[in-house]
């Protein structure tokens, strides 16, 4: 089975005096419908490992195929295009539109594509379906609970069924009984067929993947 993700050589150095090597040279290969959790110490270089991943940042040297295509050297329209397709997001802080409805929130996720405005907005209601919202399609996040408003982010990022799901400590905002219940929803989610990769710093939380990747200075300790 080919993998979603196959990093050959991919780094990511800042200018300066002295440069910063925020990534060191790195082999990693994702396969689809695995489980994987990123952990390593504030500073290790998780977050541009997400950056460079989910394609908000482009590496400096290296090769990068996400479903056997080279998207390492992609013009920006390009890339927020595969972001668009192939890419989901669910981050610590949820980043939804305070005025906007739950259903309104994860229809914004679908903006680029060419589907009707009532497909869409189907599309939404049975994302949030999924994410066990329904009876809340018409609630502004401002009036969620945080599990809630993750939920909805989450809702948002899977509308699409993305070959990838990034997660950057999504749980980091939320209480112990709600993240465990939000990591109950991302085990049903890998177990549906998505590609799931964790950015966390928490051991429990990583103990929820198949597979654990840490990463220290730029490097990364174990990878396959």
């Amino acid at each position: 089975m080919s993998p979603v993700i196959a990093l050959r050589g991919v780094h990511r150095t800042y200018p300066g005096t002295p440069p910063v090597h925020a990534l060191r040279e790195t082999d990693l290969r994702v396969h689809p419908r695995d489980y994987v959790a990123v952990v390593g110490p504030s500073g290790s270089g998780k977050s541009t490992l997400l950056h460079l991943l989910g394609l908000l940042d482009t590496p400096t040297g290296g090769v990068y195929e996400l479903n056997g295509a080279d998207v390492s050297t992609l013009s920006d329209a390009d890339r927020t295009a595969v972001r668009g397709t192939d890419i989901g997001f669910a981050f610590q802080s949820f980043h939804l539109l305070p005025h906007r409805t739950a259903t309104e929130n994860v229809e914004l996720a679908m903006l680029y594509n060419r589907d009707l405005r009532r497909d869409r907005r189907l599309r939404a209601q049975a994302a949030l379906d999924r994410v066990g919202l329904p009876h809340r399609a018409d609630a502004l996040p401002t009036t969620m609970s945080g599990g809630e408003r993750q939920r909805v982010a989450i809702a948002r990022a899977v509308v699409t069924r993305p070959s990838l799901l990034l997660c950057d400590e999504p749980t980091g905002n939320l209480d112990t009984a709600t993240s465990a219940s939000v990591l109950d929803l991302f085990d049903t989610l890998n177990a549906d067929g998505h590609t799931i990769i964790m950015i966390t710093h928490d051991p429990e939380v990583a103990a929820r993947a198949t597979r654990v990747v840490s990463i220290r200075d730029g490097r990364l300790a174990c990878h396959a």
